[in-house]
């Protein structure tokens, strides 16, 4: 058996998310029968994580085992063609038969998107947020996030996973001429735990709320304490770290 791994970018918008669902258009889904038809083979392909519905990517990693091994750069060329044009495979390389694409993850990094004025160009990639960002206070309050920490209150109610507890690396803000990023790198995210984020940090900012006010939601561990989530369409996975 050979083990390929993929770097895929990928338009969320009109995705149910990366994981497989019956019933539903995802990402995984679109990738594994598209890899089938161009091998012939039945594959398990396996992503570094899930993304939520309407979440972009940039550097989104994936592996498959094959028994035969192709011509990988006429492979990948063969893979985008019928590939919807939303969807890209940007690298296709062989790896180590043990390799996983989740579970040898060490970090992963997302950032999200935010513009400052109305563009046409950008409507579904970011988000026009109608109050004036703050980076320097933002980028404070963000400190709060780093380091080992439970996050339950950051995570959609119906989660499936039970341990809630990720260790932050980097939580920033970047102010640009046309946009605003909030950068965050952890070694894992819960569902809906960087949008989730996100807002609580704009809803902090808007009441004047200091660190205090995002420790005492990382210590509530209730959902109903954190902000509402931002919308989907300004987040991107933006690389995956092995």
């Amino acid at each position: 058996m050979f083990n390929i791994k993929l770097t895929i970018q990928y338009n969320g918008s009109d995705y149910s998310g990366w994981q497989t669902q019956a019933g539903n258009k995802t990402v995984q889904q679109t990738l594994t029968e598209s890899i089938e038809t161009i091998t012939g083979e039945d594959v398990n392909l396996i992503g570094s994580g899930r993304t939520d519905a309407g979440v972009h990517a940039l550097g989104q990693s994936a592996n498959f085992r094959i028994e035969q091994l192709p011509d990988l750069y006429k492979f990948k060329y063969s893979l985008n063609s019928v590939l919807p044009p939303d969807i890209s495979v940007i690298d296709a390389v062989e790896v180590p038969p043990e390799f996983h694409a989740r579970f040898d993850a060490k970090k992963r990094k997302y950032f999200y998107l935010f513009i400052k004025y109305k563009s046409p160009f950008y409507e579904h990639f970011s988000y026009r947020y109608y109050y004036k960002l703050d980076c320097i206070y933002l980028n404070n309050l963000s400190k709060s996030f780093l380091g080992k920490k439970d996050f339950t209150s950051f995570a959609r109610k119906a989660s499936e996973t039970e341990e809630k507890t990720c260790t932050v690396y980097d939580a920033s803000w970047r102010d640009t001429k046309s946009f605003i990023l909030f950068f965050i790198e952890a070694d894992r995210f819960l569902h809906g735990m960087v949008r989730t984020i996100v807002g609580t940090l704009l809803k902090a900012q808007k009441n004047y709320y200091d660190e205090k006010y995002i420790e005492e939601i990382l210590t509530s561990k209730n959902r109903e304490a954190a902000g509402e989530a931002v919308p989907a369409k300004g987040l991107f996975l933006y690389k995956v770290k092995y």
